[in-house]
């Protein structure tokens, strides 16, 4: 397949690495060319517009924000000028509102859309082992198979309407930073009271939680790695949906809100660049722990 992909990043160009693998012509864009150009060293075809990307059989956008997609893909009207048959694929964690209007502005345009918001790191997604939470028609997934089977181990179908997809990633993303926030209180917990954090990592993931986010997250909490798998600062704004969306459904997440205001406090100690993991520096320092 011609497959045009939009937002370069750390997930965007493990995927986009995986669909060459995979033997599809890739058209590649982003704002800053470093990205582009490793890529094409892969096999990648880059393009001088967004535009050209939209001419392929689908597009896959990994954009940051609400407002990028906005100033990229739609100001610029790049649906209106798509080649027909395109599937637009918004890989993305959005909010569930401009999910709502990208439905809207797909179906005026004839261009069909799927919400594909994936689970996983940079490091899952350069092994093609990223989980897809995806939502649109079912033709449509079906005629996306090998798109999605090239950069995931697994596609999970959420509904129909896209919009769906976002909703199941914000829930997950919630049950995530709340596993990671409650870590953190059990691991300073523990320390002030003589019990090594090691040894709680090594007993919750030996026992009741022994599951793969706990223990990639307890080691980078005990270990103090941080380097930026998942940006904190991303984290914040991925919080900030869930909580709008949640005050809009009338379904409220209150541990949502003390895990924002950690990553507030975080962000103004200067780990915002940090994966998301450096807010357990939060509760360290309010134990009064020293966390190096």
């Amino acid at each position: 397949m011609d497959i045009g992909f939009i937002g370069l990043g750390g997930m965007g160009s493990a995927m986009a690495s995986r669909l060459i693998a995979a033997g599809h012509r890739v058209l590649v864009w982003n704002r800053s060319q470093a990205a582009v150009e490793r890529l094409r060293g892969e096999g990648a075809q880059p393009v001088a517009t967004p535009a050209e990307a939209f001419q392929a059989d689908a597009v896959l956008t990994m954009l940051a924000s609400d407002e990028v997609i906005e100033d990229v893909i739609i100001a610029p009207g790049l649906l209106e000028i798509a080649r027909p048959g395109l599937i637009h694929l918004v890989t993305a964690t959005i909010s569930v509102d401009f999910a709502k209007k990208l439905e809207k502005l797909h179906a005026e345009a004839g261009v069909a859309y799927i919400g594909a918001p994936v689970l996983g790191r940079p490091d899952v997604a350069a092994k093609g082992e990223l989980n897809i939470l995806a939502a649109g028609a079912a033709d449509d997934i079906a005629r996306v198979k090998p798109v999605l089977d090239a950069i995931g181990k697994a596609t999970w179908v959420v509904g129909s309407e896209p919009h769906l997809g976002n909703v199941a990633k914000l829930a997950a993303n919630f049950v995530l930073i709340s596993a990671i926030e409650a870590m953190s209180e059990a691991f300073a917990f523990a320390e002030c009271q003589n019990v090594p954090q090691e040894k709680i990592a090594e007993i919750l993931t030996g026992t009741l939680f022994a599951a793969p986010a706990y223990k990639t997250y307890s080691a980078a909490i005990v270990e103090r790695k941080f380097e930026a798998g998942f940006k904190l600062a991303l984290g914040l704004k991925d919080v900030r949906l869930m909580l709008a969306a949640s005050e809009k459904a009338g379904a409220p997440l209150p541990f949502a809100g003390v895990v924002r205001d950690n990553f507030v406090d975080a962000i103004a100690h200067g780990d915002g660049d940090k994966d998301w993991a450096a807010v357990s520096r939060v509760a360290f320092r309010r134990a009064a722990l020293t966390d190096d």
